[in-house]
């Protein structure tokens, strides 16, 4: 069943620019690569998993879980109309729902799990434990699935203007729902996320000031700690932050101030570029297995080599022939 509504605002929808769907193919068509070999590697060559490994293994997941949803996005983007129905608005809704909020999770996850281990060593065998940790990703699973449900069941597909939109900012019912939730996920879903992300940070960065210099192995520890929360740091800030308040911003003013054509359709189209920025995190979050995980980067640089090797290998027997 689609729901037809009136454009309330009086304000027309915006264009994609004609960038966008072409950033997606290939920002989508990286990460497929990218996490494809990313749980490879996970999955098949990390024999012995440890708490570490497991959490990065559930954030690469949540950036899986995109990718069947991408040709339907990029289409979306090609056409600027929706064209395969309701269900699937709502599937699409909902994995994106949950392939952002998994990201910042577990991002999260990560950053607290490298403090605790680097800070807090007398905590350590209980907070960062693998049967803990399993039945932590195991939960924020569970809050997920939860916090998906009701985004499945209430944003649809819906006629605007007589063209087909999913999550348009221009309809009469649903534009209260995107300001609440919205806002809930602002302050829930994404600043309290980032201010335990930045406050690791910090006091992690403190406790390097501490550390005894000559004990190279606990300064290797820690600056690999401090390098991998800052670069959890910067995936929030590029790929997070603009969507949220952008979408947020754009919402508020479709609600108090819907007359206000030429703000409204700004911030629309800073949300459309923003939230194709937002999904490059599934591309920079494999660098940070490389920097939280010496299994990972032991394997894939292995793996590397012996990609190398063959490659010279057959270059010296086609020489041969």
């Amino acid at each position: 069943m689609v729901n037809t509504f009136t454009n309330f605002t009086g304000c027309h929808p915006q264009t994609v620019p004609p960038f966008i769907p072409f950033f997606m193919s290939f920002n989508y068509f990286t990460a497929f690569v990218l996490n494809s070999i990313s749980l490879w590697i996970f999955w098949f060559r990390v024999k012995q998993w440890n708490s570490t490994v497991i959490l990065q293994f559930n954030l690469a997941i949540s950036d899986a879980i995109i990718i069947p949803a991408a040709p339907l996005m990029i289409m979306y983007s090609f056409n600027n109309r929706w064209t395969f129905g309701t269900f699937f608005c709502q599937f699409t809704v909902f994995l994106l729902s949950t392939h952002v909020y998994g990201s910042i999770y577990f991002l999260t996850l990560i950053s607290i799990h490298r403090y605790f281990t680097v800070v807090h060593t007398t905590r350590r065998r209980a907070l960062t434990t693998k049967p803990f940790i399993t039945k932590l990703c195991i939960g924020v699973w569970g809050c997920m699935l939860l916090q998906g449900t009701p985004v499945f069941f209430v944003l649809k597909a819906s006629e605007v203007d007589g063209v087909m939109k999913c999550l348009c900012l221009y309809e009469t019912e649903q534009v209260f729902l995107f300001f609440i939730g919205n806002w809930l996920s602002l302050f829930s879903g994404l600043l309290i996320p980032f201010t335990i992300t930045l406050v690791c940070y910090s006091l992690l960065s403190r406790y390097i000031l501490k550390v005894n210099p000559m004990n190279t192995l606990t300064n290797v520890m820690v600056s690999k700690s401090v390098q991998t929360i800052f670069l959890s740091l910067i995936i929030f800030i590029i790929c997070f932050i603009p969507v949220h308040v952008t979408r947020a911003m754009a919402v508020t003013i479709a609600i108090y101030s819907p007359t206000m054509c030429s703000l409204l359709e700004n911030l629309e189209m800073a949300y459309i570029i923003t939230a194709t920025i937002s999904g490059t995190n599934c591309c920079m979050d494999p660098i940070l297995y490389v920097y939280a995980s010496d299994k990972f980067k032991r394997t894939l640089t292995s793996w590397c080599s012996c990609l190398t090797r063959r490659e010279e290998d057959n270059a010296i027997r086609m020489d041969n022939v």
